[in-house]
């Protein structure tokens, strides 16, 4: 079975070069237009560009020789606030989703990359959970997310400003495809998207936040909390039973020691379950003096959840006490904007859906 060049790391082009008995030099300059293009692999190998006089044959070999993609675009689905959903078709038939949100600015965008097809995390509000967690994605899957995005921002006169590794499934629990990913995504010989530009969410797996601060990638972390207190949390996230919030701030206090990058607390508002003013209190308390800061989200609806729940979005006005509390209490704290809810592209609602075709 032919690899596509997203599978493809710069040595093992170079490699793959050597041995059709081409320049291995060429292949650096290969997927650097590659990546550029978004993922055009005549682009990859067109000769006209200034300073590139790529072989003929080589180019040949390219067309003929690698796969297309390591996945195609399926579906593609635009909401009214200019969110883009797009279902990709992987090689084994399997599907994945992705989401291209604009930005404030006119000329910017940022991108959401799944790391798993499904999810096994169990988080009860949470979409994505009800398929189950299928398989790993490999990083030239996740590669595919990246080019497909960088396209859908070319095409609507925006620039992919930012990455983050929050759609479907837990990108700790793959963190070895995920790490090869984001360094082709955001190393400079290749997507030279900028390490910073990079944020890989999490559940809260502490040896996986141990491994990812261990690697010396200055990438953004980011940590699905939820929740100010294991009860209420377990209830919640059933990873919440193996790893005690102090157990994963404090794994997030050693990450930040090592890469100097502030965490962020991502924490979903539900209506009467982790909503009230006391909630706020504790998790305060719990954040303490840390230099982190909380990214407040309301509710997206996902329907009944796995366990026969009805979960609803905090009011506005409770909403409204929530983050003044926090803020009262010197934690840095805001909400962020939901994006995409009418087509299903809002957090925690990405499911696979592929009801109408491109």
């Amino acid at each position: 079975m032919s690899r596509a060049l997203a599978d493809f790391s710069l040595p093992e082009l170079q490699q793959q070069f050597a041995a059709w008995g081409a320049k291995p030099s060429h292949a650096a300059r290969v997927l650097r237009a590659y990546y550029e293009s978004g993922g055009e692999i005549d682009r990859a190998g067109e000769s006209g560009r200034p300073g590139f006089a790529l072989p003929v044959d080589l180019l040949a070999r390219l067309r003929v020789e690698l796969a297309p993609g390591a996945a195609s675009l399926a579906v593609r689905q635009v909401a009214a606030d200019g969110t883009t959903k797009l279902l990709l078709k992987l090689g084994d038939g399997r599907t994945v989703e992705s989401v291209l949100m604009p930005d404030f600015r006119a000329d910017r965008a940022a991108g959401c990359i799944s790391s798993q097809v499904g999810c096994a995390m169990g988080c009860d509000f949470c979409a994505t959970t009800k398929t189950g967690f299928e398989r790993n994605l490999t990083a030239g899957e996740i590669v595919e997310q990246f080019l497909a995005l960088r396209h859908e921002a070319r095409v609507a006169g925006r620039r992919l400003q930012t990455v983050v590794f929050m759609g479907m499934g837990e990108p700790l629990l793959n963190l070895d495809h995920v790490l090869e990913a984001v360094r082709r995504i955001a190393d400079n010989p290749l997507g030279a998207l900028g390490w910073r530009q990079v944020t890989v969410s999490t559940v809260g797996i502490v040896p996986g936040i141990d491994a990812l601060a261990a690697t010396g990638l200055n990438v953004n972390l980011a940590v699905s909390l939820h929740a100010p207190d294991d009860a209420t949390r377990a209830s919640l996230l059933p990873m919440g039973k193996r790893f005690a919030i102090a157990e994963i701030l404090t794994a997030a206090d050693r990450f930040q020691a090592k890469r100097g990058r502030p965490v962020t607390i991502q924490y979903c508002l539900l209506k009467g379950v982790n909503d009230s003013v006391e909630h706020a209190r504790t998790l305060a308390s719990v954040v303490g003096a840390r230099r982190m800061h909380v990214n407040l989200l309301r509710y997206n609806p996902t329907g009944l959840s796995l366990r026969g729940v009805s979960y609803e979005p905090t009011t506005d006005e409770t909403a409204e006490a929530f983050v003044a509390e926090l803020r009262t209490r010197g934690i840095v704290a805001h909400f962020r904007r939901s994006r995409g809810p009418d087509i299903d592209a809002a957090c925690g609602q990405l499911r696979r859906r592929s009801t109408t075709s491109v």
